[in-house]
């Protein structure tokens, strides 16, 4: 060896992340598995390798005797006092070998050790690289599109985006940039594979991170998310800081922050809400931009009774349920709706809808076995425009659908 193997070496730990270390490690192995192949065992052979220079140097240990029974672990005393004349029976002599000498069989069998070695090196260094990114988002380009999945390249692999990870509607094409949320990172024999997603709320819990610096820092916390993606998301944020409001620095200047994320999901609409404690404010805030008129929350039952105007009621469920049934995700409270009308027409209802609802101040515990009332069917008394805003028909504001008028 030499300098040169020395570069190649320093080479390889650049590009495979595999430390020069590891490699003359293999090299050594190799070495020894050469001599075990060349002369039936290697029991008794050393390796010494000098890590600046690359030289290399095999020696067989060999013991002094006066009749040799074993040539490859003894030597004849004569032989090695040929080599010095101090050598007595029973001393062990030291005996280089010649790379040279090993066949064409045990030369590929040592190459065979090294290339091996530094597959599994490989392996384990990408694995501990996108293991560190689980739970994460990362950036990939679109290679070739395999019947319904997608592959990814994110670097030094390929993911899988698979159809039920996929968003409905979403079309992406070689060369396309996308943001994936890495779900799990396994260690299997042809190498890491990478699960990843369009669809997990986290993957817009992530891009929100990335985006504001208030969250990034911890000044505002994302305490809860539900998404219907590729459709609508509802974010709950919330303020460590009374200095800072939480759904402005989300939205950013402009809207300059959410329409960021919102270009990265293609166009799904995000309501950012404020959170509260108070499940009854909570579930407001969750309803909106629908108006509400009073709420009735039983924190240990996990409902709400909830009354709308009557021409909110409409707004208030969403298209095919969608506004309650995402409401119901973030709070964890089942939420059973009423127009005004229906509530004063319902007599265990009309009863509480008089008094005022009560505050809470129970904790927040996310259920995802939530429940809407079904009783509704939608109704077109809103239109959605061609930017999704929604015209309401009381003072003729819009809300682009990104966060409520608080």
């Amino acid at each position: 060896m030499n300098k040169e193997l020395i570069e190649a070496l320093e080479t390889l730990e650049k590009e495979k992340d595999i430390s020069k270390d590891t490699l003359l490690e293999a090299i050594e192995n190799s070495l020894l598995t050469a001599c075990k192949n060349h002369f039936g065992k290697a029991d008794n052979v050393r390796v010494t390798i000098d890590k600046e220079s690359g030289d290399f140097h095999v020696y067989a240990e060999k013991t002094v005797v006066e009749t040799v029974e074993d040539p490859v672990m003894e030597i004849s005393l004569a032989d090695a006092r040929l080599m010095s004349p101090v050598y007595e029976v029973g001393d062990i002599v030291n005996i280089e070998i010649q790379s040279k000498e090993f066949g064409r069989i045990a030369t590929q069998n040592a190459k065979n050790v090294i290339l091996q070695k530094i597959r599994e090196e490989e392996r384990k260094a990408l694995f501990n690289k996108f293991y560190g990114k689980e739970k994460d988002v990362v950036t990939g380009v679109v290679q070739r599109i395999n019947g319904k999945n997608i592959s990814v390249n994110l670097g030094k692999l390929d993911a899988v985006l698979t159809e039920n990870e996929q968003v409905k509607g979403e079309v992406f094409r070689p060369t396309d940039r996308i943001k994936l949320y890495i779900l799990e990172v396994r260690d299997t024999t042809k190498g890491p594979r990478v699960l990843v997603s369009r669809t997990h709320p986290e993957l817009v819990k992530r891009l929100f991170e990335a985006e504001v610096t208030e969250v990034q820092d911890g000044t505002v916390e994302i305490k809860g998310i539900s998404r219907e993606a590729g459709s609508r998301t509802k974010m709950a944020v919330w303020s460590n800081d009374p200095d800072v409001d939480p759904v402005g620095a989300c939205v950013g200047m402009n809207g300059a922050r959410v329409n960021a994320v919102v270009d990265e999901l293609h166009g799904e609409k995000i309501d950012i809400i404020n959170w509260s404690d108070n499940p009854a404010i909570l579930i407001e805030n969750a309803l909106s931009p629908a108006k509400v008129v009073s709420v009735m929350a039983d924190p240990d039952e996990k409902t709400a009774k909830v009354v709308v105007p009557d021409y909110q009621l409409s707004l208030a469920i969403g298209k095919e349920g969608q506004n309650a049934r995402l409401a119901a995700r973030l709070t964890g409270y089942k939420i059973d709706i009423k127009s005004e009308t229906q509530a004063k027409e319902a007599e265990d209802w009309y009863d509480e809808y008089e008094d005022d609802y009560d505050e809470y101040d129970d904790d927040y515990e996310y259920d995802d076995d939530y429940e809407y009332d079904d009783d509704y069917e939608y109704d077109d008394d809103y239109a959605d425009d061609e930017e999704g805003a929604y015209e309401y028909e009381d003072d003729g504001q819009q809300d682009g659908g990104t966060y409520p008028d608080e």
